[in-house]
């Protein structure tokens, strides 16, 4: 048996490599192809091209793009028209991925599309390309069947691989033992996983945690690094705001670094969901180019009335939120410094999460593999 897949983004490697070693497990000798990082690289996964060549994003951003990204689809699809695979799983990165499937699946391969597009968030029309690009949608948020349900979409829900691998009860002291952190307080600060992101929003951050320290000298942060350039340059934004001295960075272990703090700080995405699977309470905000931000505010694109996962999983939502202009230093600092200051309220947030994480961790990498299983065998 072969599978063809294209992972975009280290998020996308990850789902990818635990799809792959479940996989393997289940039916041993199955080959794996298409464009991988190096998780999936190291499960057994040939790669074509490195996840990396998807990481674009934004509405106008990734347009200079597109003839690079074109010219990689149409390689894909001759190899794999050539010598079909049984079935092809795209991993995330729909804006590549949707048009992909669509092509293979109009030459009778099976496609499955592992992560659902926010359709129900925004630019809900895509989901007729959902629909005629993949044989079945694998989602990993519970609400997400009952919308593809509801336009005669064939999905499954198979739970969050993050949920899955959080552990249940994780107090403060065998991280902060791990990093080596010996302050009472400590705040975990995630400035962004791009450098655009840093570069938007770390100056910001720098300036929030130089107001939260000059308030109390004790507190300390911790901030996971993801690459050395972003470190290079969030360190530079940290001496600016005279805090780098209250600062400690480390190489990614980002989920160690927001287990040992009281409250994290951070830009909204992927990290949003670990902090609150970790149970921790936290302060999100976001900010995107103003053109994009202009073009999806006058055309009213976004359908949700928060930008932040946990907050549309849990019955209220738990998690402030600053967007553009309004993610500045006072307001994050006020934000972060009502947590520290409220025990209870912390406490009540880290009780929801937990229950938020229960309904999550279904078991993702198994329930997955089976569906892919099970559509290569025709039974999907």
């Amino acid at each position: 048996m072969r599978i063809g897949l294209v992972a975009g983004e280290t998020s996308g490697d990850l789902l990818g490599a635990g799809l792959i070693k479940e996989l393997t497990a289940r039916s041993p000798g199955v080959r794996f192809e298409g464009i991988a990082g190096p998780a999936m690289q190291a499960a057994g996964c040939e790669a074509w091209e490195s996840s990396e060549a998807l990481a674009v994003i934004g509405l106008i951003e990734p347009l200079r793009e597109i003839p690079r990204l074109l010219k990689l689809r149409r390689m894909l699809i001759r190899r794999w028209t050539e010598v079909p695979p049984d079935v092809f799983v795209g991993i995330d990165a729909p804006d590549f991925n949707l048009g992909l499937e669509t092509r293979l699946r109009e030459r009778g391969v099976r496609t499955v599309h592992y992560v659902s597009p926010s359709v129900w968030a925004w630019r809900q029309g895509r989901v007729r390309k959902v629909a005629k690009a993949a044989d079945k949608v694998l989602c990993l948020l519970p609400f997400e069947k009952a919308f593809y349900d509801q336009h005669d979409v064939a999905a499954e829900f198979v739970g969050h691989p993050m949920a899955d691998g959080t552990p249940a009860d994780l107090d403060t002291a065998q991280p902060r033992s791990d990093l080596g952190i010996t302050a009472d307080r400590v705040v975990a600060v995630l400035p962004g996983s791009r450098m655009s992101e840093v570069s938007r929003l770390g100056p910001v951050f720098a300036s929030a945690c130089a107001r939260l320290v000059a308030a109390e000298p004790g507190l300390r942060f911790v901030a996971p690094m993801t690459s050395g350039k972003i470190r290079r340059l969030f360190e530079a934004q940290l001496m600016t705001a005279d805090v780098a001295s209250v600062f400690m960075l480390t190489d990614g272990n980002a989920r160690t670094v927001m287990a040992a703090a009281d409250v994290v700080l951070l830009v909204s995405g992927t990290a949003a969901l670990q902090a609150a699977l970790l149970c921790r309470p936290m302060v999100a905000a976001y900010r995107t180019a103003p053109l994009t931000y202009a073009i999806v505010k006058t055309f009213g694109l976004v359908k949700v009335p928060h930008f932040t996962l946990p907050n549309l999983l849990t019955p209220e939502p738990l998690v402030p939120e600053y967007l553009q202009g309004a993610a500045n230093p006072e307001a994050l600092a006020g934000a972060v410094s009502s947590l520290l200051e409220d025990p209870e309220r912390r406490a009540a947030i880290a009780g929801q999460f937990a229950l938020l994480r229960a309904e999550l961790a279904q078991g993702a990498d198994k329930l997955a593999a089976q569906a892919v299983l099970n559509l290569a065998r025709g039974q999907g």
